[in-house]
């Protein structure tokens, strides 16, 4: 006999257990399509599409009775006649045609409707709800309302520290735009607290209460970008010069930072991720005059570097202090960098040697360009915010802009442009000053100057559809606004009008630049000649004695001249005199004649 002994398992049991998390979507196969196929295929038209859980319906067809009166022209009334509707009264007939054309009426709206409801009720079929309709009517109906510009405040994230610290730095989250990461540090050298703390913040803009999430430098950053790849990925430059990286599934502490040795000697003012393929490269400025390159991948040191020295020598001692900096993914060669000392450095990345690499430079403003960035819908126009101005700069004019607003009474301290209207940009200022201008609307003063708060607003980010804004105040508070749809909805022929206003001024300036060259090369060759003359009479220096023979033949020759100039004089007075005789005695022998 045979002994078995039978183990028994519940299924449920078996294998490895499943354990689920939350982690992000993946792609793991792009299956593109293949047009070739669609010849194998034939195109179903009409094509018949079965509706599940529908009501079944018959069509019935009922024979009614002719009646004399059809030849006498009255018309066949579907369904029958009523039994005490005598066919051969005129008016009563009449009267219930019309009812029953009520009817019908009514009964074929009911169907035309029931159609629409089951074409949208399609099981099969899907159909997008939030598809606008009457998008164009939209549009024209604001612009013949004339809203006025306003803004108002939506939320308010304070810093949670006792010890207030400066929100220097805004960055929106890349996918839907739901949060916002702030930097915090305070800028005065050597007047940091010590128990100042060194933490930024993650923000829900719908949670003011609490962070979302806290970043924990090993100093305090000054800068902070979202990866517009991974929106899991921040990097941020610090206080003292280091660039390290976030992953926010990973926790509060950095992923990895760059070595002191090779960072930066100055606060980073400015970081911008870089358009490749691998979406980890990114590249930093700072006012020790350096831009560096670096690959978060591998953090040790910068695999590039820039001096911007104005020489072209490479020489960091003579270098400009970077503190903004603007990148344009459709202009992947260049960069441009405004610096401390109130110029605007263009720079061509891809150049073959370092002097080569800082093309031209733009002067105009008396401090430091505290924002700088491109247009983006025409990227050969720039912003600059600096001392007391907002400047509009085209690529082509190096010693002018083609716009400007006028001098303020308080410093601004950021700017930035509308993402969706190319007239539109924003600028804060040290009173706590929220101004947007509208160039298209008027020049020389904001369409709407709204004031945020008492301290001094020191940075700004507009949301990627323009309707929310997020403006950094020197206390640590945070305010978001929501501006009016007028500011953030395109106009009509807007970019038709701001591209012809940009081309005039741009020739407007051109014409004045050439002029203004022009008398400086007559300048030139004035004080040129004038040189030469003073050379020529320092060659010839002559003794004392030969000076005063030359005064002296000059003497003789003014008195010769004299001279001559009495001779003339009375051989003139003598010629005019016997003139004079001869006509009055001409007179008297007329009289006595």
């Amino acid at each position: 006999m045979e002994i078995v002994y039978v183990y028994t398992k519940k299924r449920s049991e078996f294998g490895r257990q499943c354990n689920f998390s939350d982690r992000p979507a993946e792609l793991h196969v792009d299956i593109l399509p293949d047009i070739s196929l669609a010849a194998n295929f034939t195109v179903r038209d009409p094509c018949n599409v079965t509706v599940q859980c529908a009501e079944e319906m018959s069509e019935h067809e009922v024979n009614t009775e002719r009646f004399e009166s059809e030849s006498r022209g009255i018309n066949h009334v579907e369904g029958g006649w009523p039994k005490d509707l005598n066919p051969e009264d005129m008016e009563v007939t009449i009267r219930y045609r019309k009812k029953v054309e009520k009817d019908e009426h009514y009964q074929n709206t009911i169907m035309q409707i029931a159609g629409l409801m089951e074409h949208c009720c399609k099981q099969n079929n899907a159909t997008d709800i939030y598809q606008e309709f009457f998008e164009e009517e939209d549009d024209e109906v604001v612009e013949e309302s004339e809203e006025q510009p306003s803004a108002k405040t939506i939320n308010v994230f304070r810093d949670p520290n006792e010890v207030k610290r400066t929100a220097t730095s805004l960055c929106w989250h890349p996918d839907g735009n739901h949060k916002l990461a702030v930097a915090y540090s305070s800028l005065e050298f050597q007047r940091a607290p010590n128990d100042m703390s060194f933490d930024s913040y993650i923000w829900d803009i719908e949670n003011p209460n609490k962070p979302e999430m806290t970043l924990k430098p090993v100093s305090p950053l000054v800068c902070l970008e979202y990866n517009p790849k991974d929106s899991h990925i921040l990097v941020g430059g610090s206080y003292n010069g280091q660039i390290a990286y976030w992953d926010t599934r990973k926790g509060s502490q950095p992923a990895e930072m760059s070595t002191i040795e090779h960072s930066h000697r100055d606060p980073v003012y400015k970081v911008i991720w870089l358009q490749s393929k691998t979406g980890t490269d990114i590249f930093s400025a700072s006012t020790d005059g350096q831009v560096l390159w670096w690959d978060i991948r591998k953090m040790s040191e910068p695999f590039e570097r820039l001096v911007l020295d104005p020489s072209k020598k490479g020489n960091l001692d003579n270098a400009l202090g970077a503190v903004s900096l603007e990148f344009e993914t459709t202009m992947p060669t260049k960069f441009m960098v405004g610096t401390e000392q109130g110029l605007v450095v263009s720079c061509n990345r891809k150049a073959k040697t370092p002097a080569e690499k800082i093309v031209c430079t733009y002067s105009g403003h008396h401090g430091p360009i505290y924002a700088l960035q491109r247009n983006p819908f025409f990227p050969k126009n720039f912003l600059t915010v600096a001392d007391w101005t907002a400047r509009i700069w085209s690529e082509d004019i190096k010693e002018s802009s083609i716009m400007w607003t006028k001098y303020h009474m308080a410093h601004l301290l950021d700017g930035c442009w509308s993402p969706v209207r190319p007239s539109v940009f924003f600028t804060v200022k040290m009173d706590g000053t929220l101004d947007v201008w509208d160039i298209l609307f008027k020049q020389n003063d904001p369409t709407l100057s709204l004031k945020v708060c008492d301290e001094a607003l020191c940075s700004i980010r507009v949301q990627d559809n323009g309707r929310f804004l997020g403006c950094g105040s020197q206390l640590g508070t945070t305010t978001l606004l929501e501006v009016s749809a007028g500011l953030c909805t395109l106009q009509k022929n807007e970019k038709a009008m701001v591209s012809e206003m940009f081309e005039r001024e741009t020739k407007r300036e051109k014409i004045l630049e050439a002029r203004h060259r022009e008398m400086r090369l007559k300048e030139r060759s004035r004080s040129e000649q004038s040189r030469e003359d003073e050379g020529k009479e320092a060659d010839g220096e002559e003794s004392t004695e030969e000076l005063v023979a030359r005064a002296e033949r000059e003497f003789f020759d003014i008195m010769e001249a004299e001279k001559k100039k009495e001779k003339i004089n009375k051989v003139y007075f003598v010629y005019t005199h016997d003139a004079l005789c001869s006509s009055v005695i001409g007179e008297e022998a007329f009289e006595l004649a």
